[in-house]
């Protein structure tokens, strides 16, 4: 990042002050009050002392667009000013910043721990492509904590934590991991995609790295993909370094539309989550559903731990149907305010199967090795009004039934018929 930018003055204030401030109290080119999108892809310089001070970082100021631009890096300012972090790395996509800051602190010999609930890209790197590097793998029952810190005091070099997890919403206690993690020296990691910067502070909580897809909640409007990664000065050098290496830089475009969703994201969330708590007390009573996931209900599993390290419980719900992909297929479609997509965090609801979401990457063994049901839907809860998208939940759930119980009524004539004529 340029040290050129002057340190922001909104340390202080509230978060819904602070996703609108934060990275931007600078004098912007132009007197412009938005930040900039710089689309070049070199610096140029007529002093080459100056040039060769800057390029070994001696000296504030930019080379070259894939080591760090100024539209990216305001962004970068930003998460550093929600995450309260000294440093962070902007990627090209949540993917990239997810296999970026594992490959940056894993190398081959070394061990690391995590659960077996995590996005099914996440799991991928766990399953494929870490073990191809010498990288040992160890995934745990998510909600055992016992059996993680066991693993952990056996060893680990990076504890990985995705909390809450996609698409179970499970809760990990960071503070009990975290301990355990340090008692052997070991990184700590964690996505906190779900819970945004708003919800849960990882780095507070004694975390080293915190990982973000940017395309989620903070861009907030489905039409970027961007990933970023916090912690301290002395870590992110290391990650900094990897991306500038491997390429996957965010471009300026990409970085300019998700500083401008993070804007309204404190207003985006607050209606979210409103509509997620109403919308998932209504599932627990619906006959068509076998569970509900959403750690804001008192009978979550997790909810205490929530409770304790979270500030809301967030926009995402999941539930497993009765008659698994077979409802889903006849309920999603009644659906009116509603996309059918593999994306969440968006100011549109959002729905979908866990077989074409987060976990499409998967095959049916695998995923139901990692326990998630066929019947599974996630919902990424929109900022439509509250009262809209349950009455368009309770109509599509209406109608499911409507035809169910039409098509037992009719299998039961014709069976009566059938023994009539016999």
């Amino acid at each position: 990042m340029d040290d050129k930018m002057k340190p922001d003055q909104s340390q202080g204030a509230g978060m819904g002050t602070r996703v609108v401030w934060g990275g931007e109290q600078v004098q912007h080119p132009y007197n412009a009050t938005q930040t900039p999108i710089v689309v070049s892809a070199a610096y140029g310089y007529q002093d080459i002392d100056e040039w060769y001070d800057v390029a070994l970082g001696k000296e504030p100021g930019f080379i070259y667009s894939r080591m760090s631009n100024p539209t990216v890096s305001v962004l970068e300012h930003k998460l550093c000013e929600l995450e309260s972090a000294e440093s962070a790395v902007a990627f090209s996509t949540g993917m990239a910043a997810i296999s970026g800051v594992l490959h940056t602190f894993l190398s081959c010999g070394q061990r690391v721990v995590s659960t077996r609930d995590s996005y099914g890209g996440t799991n991928k790197i766990f399953e494929e492509f870490l073990p191809r590097m010498g990288v040992e793998v160890t995934l745990c029952d998510t909600l055992d904590t016992e059996a993680i810190e066991h693993e952990i005091a056996k060893g680990c070099n990076v504890l990985y934590l995705e909390t809450p997890t996609n698409p179970t919403l499970k809760v990990l206690d960071i503070r009990r991991l975290v301990a355990a993690a340090k008692r052997v020296g070991a990184l700590v990691i964690a996505d906190n995609t779900f819970a945004t910067p708003l919800n849960q502070n990882p780095l507070a909580l004694g975390v080293d790295v915190v990982v973000h897809s940017a395309t989620k909640f903070l861009s907030g409007h489905g039409d970027v993909l961007g990933g970023v990664v916090c912690g301290t000065e002395h870590l992110m050098s290391k990650v900094r370094h990897y991306r500038e290496i491997n390429g996957a830089s965010l471009d300026p475009f990409s970085a300019y539309l998700i500083i401008r969703g993070i804007k309204t994201l404190a207003l985006r969330l607050r209606q979210q989550q409103a509509s997620a708590q109403v919308l998932a007390e209504y599932l627990c009573s619906e006959p068509l559903v076998e569970s509900v996931n959403y750690p804001g209900l008192p009978q979550h599993r997790s909810h205490v731990i929530a409770r304790s390290q979270m500030r809301g419980f967030g926009a995402i719900i999941s539930f497993v149907l009765v008659g698994g992909m077979d409802t889903v297929t006849r309920l999603l479609p009644l659906l009116k305010y509603a996309h059918r997509a593999g994306n969440l965090g968006a100011v549109e609801t959002i729905y979908g199967p866990a077989r074409t979401t987060s976990h499409v990457e998967n095959t049916l063994e695998e995923r139901e090795a990692l326990g998630i049901s066929e019947g599974l839907v996630r919902v990424s809860v929109g900022i439509e009004e509250t009262a809209d998208l349950l009455a368009d939940l309770k109509q599509a759930f209406t109608l499911v039934r409507s035809k169910q119980n039409h098509a037992h009524h009719h299998a039961d004539n014709t069976e009566r018929f059938t023994e009539v004529g016999t």
